[in-house]
Formats: structure tokens, C-alpha cells, sequence
């Protein structure tokens, strides 16, 4: 298995037929504004550096993000946000992604998706998660370099904990909250945590500039220290 071969996989999935028809649905109707634009409309693949030692995982597509360009965090305004900060420090080399064919590449990091499929109002299903759960371990596990992992939001934090959990790690008593970050020893990436930068976070000030920026830097602190 490589990264390029587990692409083609995930896009071509369909294990869970409620995020098929979402995908699709939402690839048919369209928002108004990208009326002319041929969306996406299947699971989305990570994307990055197969030589990350950043991984940053994140919930699932954007409706009219991803899900419209083919590429995770693409497209709306959180990636706006995601790919501003990576080009900020380091990590990609143009500050915005806009679609499959804009040229951005990343160097030492690498981003998916817990779910892969944009699922309605944004809300994947527990059995929805335990279905796509192998992609998510197949990439880590092809992601051999990784130093550190930066999980957005509660759900992506739940579930890489569970991750560890299941390879024997002790996770009891961590607990989500914004620019903490964890060690599990030398064998093992450590976990650093931050808000969503959805729109929902960033337009209530929920998450700030100043804090989104401050986790980069605390990532790049973190690498440093492998």
C-alpha cells in the first residue's frame, strides 16, 4: 500500500451510502455562486508531503469546500485560515489553495480527515466514523515520519485518542483544550490540540488570529524538540 494507491481508494469508496447521495446531492444543486463550477461530489483524499512530520487532522469535507475542489480544507473559509498559517510557517509554499490545479504544494506536513465524506449538516454518524476509521489508520501508519499531530477540534481529538487507545497507549484523564499538547514518549508523535478554524469559531472570536498562529508555533517548537 502507498499513499498515491490509499488516494485512489478513499475517492473511490462508497461504504456509506447516506454520505454518498449527501456528496452527490450537494454536487448536483451547487451554491448559487459556484453554479458553474463541477464540483467534487466523493470522499475526499489527505493530502501533503509523504514526508510529513506534521499530520493535522481535521472533521470531514465542507460542503462546498472539499467537497466542490476535490482537496481537504480547499475552498471555504477554513482553509483560508489552515493554508494562510502553513505558508506562514513553513509548511506550504502559497498562502491559499484554491483547486486541484493551483500549484500548492506542502513540505513536512500532510492533512486529512476523520471522515472523508461531507456529511449532512456536518454531523457524521458514530457508525459513520467507525466505517472510515481504516483510512484514517492505513494513512497514519504510511505516514512513518510523523513527530507530531495536530488534532482540530473535539471530534478529531476524540478519535485519534481512540486511535492510541487501541495500540495499548494510555490515554485516560487527557482532555480537550485549546494549545495543549501531549507526550507519549519517544515511539510515539505527540498530540497537539487546537479549536476548529470554522467559521463558526473565527467569525465569534472563538478562535483568534493570535491563537491560531500561537499552535504553529507551538507545532514548530514541538518539532524542534524531536
Amino acid at each position: 500500500m502507498t499513499l498515491e494507491k490509499l488516494s485512489a481508494d478513499i475517492t473511490a469508496c462508497t461504504s456509506c451510502p447516506r454520505l454518498i447521495a449527501w456528496c452527490e446531492d450537494v454536487a448536483a444543486k451547487r451554491k448559487k455562486q459556484y453554479r458553474d463550477f463541477k464540483y467534487w461530489g466523493r470522499p475526499v483524499p489527505g493530502f501533503g508531503d509523504p514526508e510529513a512530520e506534521l499530520i493535522i487532522i481535521g472533521l470531514a469535507p465542507g460542503a462546498h469546500g472539499a467537497n466542490r475542489t476535490g482537496r481537504v480544507f480547499t475552498g471555504d473559509e477554513s482553509g483560508v485560515w489552515l493554508y494562510d498559517a502553513l505558508h506562514r510557517y513553513g509548511f506550504a509554499n502559497q498562502p491559499t489553495s484554491e483547486n486541484l490545479a493551483d500549484g500548492l504544494t506542502l513540505t513536512g506536513a500532510y492533512i486529512n480527515n476523520i471522515v472523508r465524506c461531507v456529511p449532512p449538516d456536518n454531523k457524521p454518524s458514530a457508525e459513520e466514523i467507525q466505517t472510515c476509521r481504516p483510512h484514517l489508520v492505513h494513512e497514519l501508519q504510511l505516514l512513518s515520519r510523523k513527530k507530531v499531530v495536530l488534532a482540530l477540534g473535539q471530534l478529531a481529538f476524540k478519535q485519534y485518542l481512540t486511535l492510541l487507545k487501541e495500540q495499548g497507549i494510555p490515554v485516560k484523564g487527557l482532555t480537550f483544550a485549546h494549545g495543549a499538547h501531549y507526550d507519549f514518549g519517544p515511539e510515539h508523535p505527540k498530540l497537539l490540540v487546537s479549536y476548529h478554524p470554522s467559521q463558526q469559531n473565527t467569525r465569534t472570536g472563538v478562535l483568534t488570529r493570535e491563537m491560531w498562529y500561537r499552535v504553529f508555533e507551538t507545532c514548530q517548537g514541538l518539532l524542534g524538540e524531536q
